[in-house]
């Protein structure tokens, strides 16, 4: 088979060179599983500002997206869960007015996400009704139980980490590492996935595919000596 697409970027500089100031990403992970490290490091080194964050959680220790939240990078974060064990870097930088932050229970944020990929207009929870993450939002009482609205969360870029890819773009992802991944290539503008090996145009089982190519703008294949998350 001929491919007329190849999706693999020469290098992840070449990937994500074209990332501005200001933009939205979604950072897929849970904790260090699925997180895409390499394309975190080198998205510091090229030096964008001012980013809007959209992940479950900000890092842990020195590296990844800690490394961004502590070099300033980031403006405003969007996560269910920040704080943890050597979050430090999140703890300073919320403590010292230098970001915003956004709570977002976590079947909210993944809901968001997964209803802007949908094109969906938003969607009634009972999660947070009654309390102060509900504030100025649309409620309704449904079947007798309040219920707050929430809207879609789209992004400019979505980083994604998976396991596999083909020239194509079609991904597939590493036991746990699949988390948010899938709904965030479907929710940006612009999709780049790290992976650690590529597969061959018909290598990959099409029923194992979770993410098709069509949602899949560049792939990365990561540098020698980067691990596997």
């Amino acid at each position: 088979m001929t491919a007329t697409t190849d999706k693999f970027a020469r290098s992840a500089y070449d990937a994500l060179s074209d990332i501005p100031d200001g933009a939205s990403i979604q950072v897929s992970g849970f904790g260090l599983s699925g997180q895409p490290s390499h394309l975190l490091d080198v998205l510091l080194d090229l030096g964008a500002r001012d980013l809007t964050i959209i992940c479950n959680n900000a890092g842990t220790g020195d590296t990844g997206l800690a490394a961004l939240i502590a070099a300033g990078h980031v403006r405003h974060l969007i996560a269910s869960y920040p704080r943890g064990a050597h979050s430090h870097a999140f703890d300073e930088a919320f403590a010292a007015g230098k970001l915003t932050y956004e709570c977002v229970p976590q079947g909210t944020l993944a809901e968001r996400i997964r209803a802007a990929g949908a094109g969906i207009g938003g969607f009634f929870t009972p999660t947070s009704f009654g309390t102060e993450l509900a504030a100025g939002k649309e409620t309704r009482m449904i079947a007798g139980r309040g219920h707050v609205f929430e809207k879609p969360l789209p992004a400019d870029f979505a980083l994604v980490r998976g396991d596999r890819s083909d020239q194509l773009g079609n991904v597939v992802y590493r036991k746990a590492g699949r988390n948010f991944g899938p709904l965030m290539c479907a929710a940006s503008t612009t999709t780049i996935v790290s992976v650690p090996r590529r597969a061959d145009i018909g290598e990959l089982d099409p029923e194992h595919v979770v993410t098709p190519g069509i949602f899949v703008d560049r792939v990365v294949v990561d540098e020698p000596g980067q691990g596997r998350n």
